[in-house]
């Protein structure tokens, strides 16, 4: 049985490949078996975030406040295990409330009282950050127990155990998406709100569950995060908005919403990951990379819109 690949994620592919071809040329340590493991060690906690963005764009909407929810979460976490003496695994679900609730503070705000998703996350992004920097004064955490960090240090089979995580994410999304009612309605929100609507699709509810689902799954990546690194910090997440919008629009999906998917996401993920990984050997300095990762933001949105037109 021949599996066949959309048009679009064939085309990436195909980039990938050269990106890493130039990025060896770059530095003969890019294709080394330890620096490809780290860069999708990396990419998968961005990962995570990135596949609830895909739902979000999806529907015509935005959220750039992951990175803060990573951020907040992460305290919440941290300072449940540490102040309060909570388990770890308590706190880390807690974590996980927390991050989702910021989710359901967003979609609430976004439907109920209709403030645009762009602006309703630019200001709780600034929001969630100063709740996790006033709560936490600054302060990071560590010491966390060794079984925790077994799922951000670990490998099961020879990947790491995020990897395992984001790959076990990614297939539930991508079934959710492709196989269920519930998928096809995201798609039709996206498309054309007023024809869902009247087609009898719950639009403000589904929105709701969407950004619940970006919150949770932002404060899954700071759980994962924390194991990582081994801290808990309250800048945690910084950027990860970025990164995240850049691997799904590179991806496919439509920012003007109605198309997209899981698999064109996580090979633009690894683009980036690749990208930024192959800069980095080079001696690149990390705010050139910053800059080189949103003009390529800025080039594929135009390349987007003129495309749609052009079909138009």
């Amino acid at each position: 049985m021949r599996v066949r690949l959309p048009r679009r994620e064939a085309v990436l592919l195909i980039l990938l490949a050269v990106e890493m071809a130039a990025m060896q040329s770059l530095s003969p340590l890019f294709l080394t078996a330890d620096n490809l493991i780290e860069v999708v060690r990396q990419s998968a906690e961005i990962g995570l975030i990135a596949l609830a963005m895909t739902l979000v764009i999806i529907t015509a909407g935005i959220d750039l406040s992951v990175g803060s929810v990573v951020g907040l979460s992460i305290m919440v976490m941290g300072m449940l295990w540490e102040d309060a003496g909570l388990p770890i695994a308590v706190s880390a679900l807690l974590a996980l409330l927390a991050g989702t609730l910021c989710g359901v503070f967003n979609g609430a705000l976004i439907t109920a009282v209709g403030i645009p998703p762009l602006i309703v996350t630019l200001a709780t992004m600034a929001g969630f950050r100063g709740i996790a920097l006033g709560m936490s004064q600054a302060r990071s955490i560590r010491n966390f127990p060794e079984g925790f960090l077994w799922l951000g240090q670990g490998y099961v089979l020879g990947i790491p155990v995020q990897v395992w995580v984001l790959a076990v994410c990614a297939l539930l999304f991508h079934i959710a998406l492709t196989r269920t009612a519930w998928g096809r309605s995201v798609f039709s929100i996206g498309a054309n709100e007023p024809a869902a609507r009247l087609s009898g699709i719950a639009v403000n509810r589904l929105k709701r569950q969407v950004y619940a689902l970006s919150g949770f799954m932002s404060a899954l990546s700071a759980v994962v995060y924390a194991a990582h690194v081994s801290v808990a910090k309250p800048d945690a997440g910084l950027g990860f908005e970025l990164t995240a919008i850049t691997a799904v629009v590179l991806g496919g999906t439509a920012v003007s919403g109605g198309e997209g998917g899981v698999l064109g996401t996580l090979i633009a993920l690894l683009m980036v990951g690749f990208l930024r990984s192959g800069l980095t050997l080079a001696r690149v300095p990390s705010e050139a990379q910053d800059m080189m990762v949103g003009l390529l933001l800025i080039l594929v949105v135009a390349i987007d819109r003129w495309s749609r037109k052009e079909k138009g």
